[in-house]
């Protein structure tokens, strides 16, 4: 009898452990995969006249509340409008909505007034399905323009009672120049930070 359980004993533990190492084997779902995320991307993705900002990191987060990651890039573009019918984007301009310019094929023209601004554009892909951010079709692609910014950081927004993903910009060396812009269900929106958008 103790031989006999002796086996059983031996038997459950290879069991278990066979268990355990099939576990820790398992694939883990990728973070943001900075390495994959470079200009050839962009250019699949937004068309040849993006390139990606040296330096700035790519940014995942659920941006627009639908439990599926986005993801935020800053890019350069002289041309901006040129490739939003070919590769199915769409160029918003939330800083000069907010100031009542909302067309962008006319502020697509403006210039940046700081020249280490000039045509600096951020990116933002919506997820679609698991691959979120990273399918073959995402559910939407914009390019904002004309955002002033020197660094741009996704952070947790307090909007009214609820708490949002929101696209923070560092404008200026004091926190009276940031500003935000935020997904609002249908569009994205520019709010300087401090003018009752807390």
């Amino acid at each position: 009898m103790s031989r006999l359980y002796a086996v059983w004993v031996g038997a459950a533990c290879l069991a278990v452990s066979s268990f355990a190492v099939g576990q820790l084997a398992a694939p883990q779902a990728p973070a943001t995969d900075a390495a994959a995320v470079d200009n050839e991307f962009v250019h699949k993705q937004f068309g040849a006249e993006f390139t990606l900002v040296p330096g700035a990191e790519p940014m995942a987060r659920d941006l627009d509340g639908d439990g599926v990651e986005d993801l935020v890039l800053v890019a350069k573009s002289k041309k901006p409008m040129l490739d939003q019918a070919e590769h199915g984007y769409k160029v918003t301009d939330p800083y000069y909505a907010f100031y009542g310019y909302g067309d962008p094929k006319l502020t697509s023209t403006f210039g940046a007034e700081d020249p280490g601004q000039k045509n600096q554009v951020v990116l933002v892909i919506h997820g679609a399905g698991a691959e979120a951010w990273r399918a073959q079709a995402p559910k939407a692609k914009f390019v904002i323009i004309n955002l002033p910014f020197k660094k741009v950081l996704v952070r947790r927004y307090q909007m009214g009672k609820k708490q949002v993903n929101a696209i923070f910009a560092v404008e200026a060396d004091t926190s009276a120049g940031d500003s935000v812009v935020f997904w609002d269900g249908k569009k994205y929106r520019y709010q300087p930070i401090g003018t009752g958008g807390e």
